[in-house]
């Protein structure tokens, strides 16, 4: 909300202060004070299953219900609860890629999956605050639209190597294939020139995220780091955008290969990266966000699903990592993205109409409650690809309407 704000459990030197203030706590101090009677979570140092039943606070969900209270819920421990993904921590089923499913949360159960909640709590909170305080001055961020990509498979048909090429084209021949070999005309992959000149356009600062594994795996169908295409591609973009590691599926299983990853990317950027996203959304708590703050990694973009769209931390705005299982805070920064190309295309089965009212949702929501709309997408969807034809001029029309 913008406002500087001091802690205390000092009760004299609270009940002495004469301007705004929140009572978080059982007991009644002053009758000046905002108060929410808390919850135990906040408090606890074990992690374990909690009681939770929602209810409705301004036609939207919430829970861990409060009585005699200035607000109707302990926003605080709620919203904490949510972005630290305290439920990931607790027994639980997952997909067929190893990772927690969206199927077990409460956010899909209660139908608030597909929303900003933290952000629209925090925005009927600060109308409270204000009904008690009207001269206190708050000051919400402005909206932001933050475009990232994913360079899974930088080119679809070049620098592959010969052994690729000969087994690509006897499991699906392709006259286009020879045609991109020769020259004659673009890899269907390629849209850099394009992206380029969109972002010149539309005044956007984008962040790649490149993978950059040493060989390629069942997951990781790269182009491979020790093609010279792939530094030229990776400095060109260094050198005027953000870029960041796109970790393979490998270093899931090896935890040396994340930090050999980066030590790569540095070199081919020329840059200290500090940023990353899950190859596949492919991480667990604690032990990815761990991994990702041993290797030096700063700010992550992994979180949200790899199966649906939606918000996984119910928040659009960048927070740091709180590390429950050490009970601490960190300096692992994270942004979380709502919406992903592929999970519209392979995972949701949409068509392009179904997928621009998905996007106007979200843009919707996320310009209400001044958040930041993060998005994903992929550079195979953006090219040529005849799979993927309207999805760069979808992507285009989007920038324009998030714009506006």
């Amino acid at each position: 909300m913008g406002v500087p704000f001091m802690l205390t459990i000092d009760s004299e030197k609270f009940k002495a202060h004469t301007g705004p203030k929140i009572n978080y706590s059982d007991s009644d101090f002053s009758d000046q004070a905002f108060q929410i009677k808390n919850q135990p979570l906040l408090f606890e140092q074990n992690i374990k299953n909690q009681t939770i039943t929602c209810f409705t606070v301004n036609n939207n969900k919430a829970f861990f219900k409060t009585e005699s209270s200035d607000y109707p819920f302990d926003i605080f421990a709620a919203s904490f609860y949510l972005m630290t993904r305290y439920e990931e921590y607790l027994p639980h089923e997952k997909d067929i890629y190893g990772r927690y499913a969206y199927e077990n949360t409460l956010a899909y159960h209660e139908g608030f999956l597909n929303l900003p909640l933290i952000n629209i709590w925090v925005k009927h909170f600060a109308e409270k605050l204000k009904d008690k305080y009207p001269l206190l001055n708050i000051q919400f961020p402005d909206f932001r639209f933050e475009p990232t990509y994913d360079i899974d498979i930088a080119y679809c048909y070049k620098y592959k190597g010969l052994i690729r090429q000969i087994g690509g084209f006897l499991k699906s021949p392709a006259f286009e294939r020879i045609q991109v070999l020769t020259g004659s005309v673009k890899d269907p992959f390629d849209c850099y020139d394009w992206l380029k000149q969109v972002h010149q356009t539309y005044h956007l600062q984008p962040i790649y995220f490149f993978l950059v594994a040493e060989k390629n795996g069942i997951y990781d169908k790269h182009i491979l780091p020790e093609k010279e295409a792939m530094w030229k591609l990776i400095k060109q973009h260094a050198k005027k955008y953000s870029v960041g590691l796109h970790p393979s599926w490998q270093s899931g299983d090896n935890k040396f290969l994340l930090k050999a990853e980066k030590r790569q990317l540095n070199d081919m950027s020329d840059q200290s990266v500090k940023a990353s996203r899950q190859h596949y959304i492919r991480f667990n708590l604690p032990e990815g966000y761990q991994r990702l703050i041993s290797a030096g990694i700063t700010d992550d973009y992994s979180m949200g699903y790899g199966s649906i769209n939606g918000f996984r931390a119910s928040v659009a705005s960048p927070f740091y990592w709180y590390d429950l299982e050490k009970d601490e805070n960190t300096i692992l920064r994270i942004h979380p993205f709502c919406f992903m190309d592929a999970n519209s295309f392979y995972e949701q089965r949409q068509n392009l109409q179904q997928t621009w009212a998905e996007l106007q949702h979200y843009s919707s929501v996320c310009k209400a409650v001044h958040g930041t709309l993060s998005s994903i997408w992929h550079n195979n969807f953006l090219g040529s690809a005849t799979e993927f034809t309207g999805w760069k001029d979808l992507y285009e029309k989007f920038i324009v309407q998030v714009q506006q």
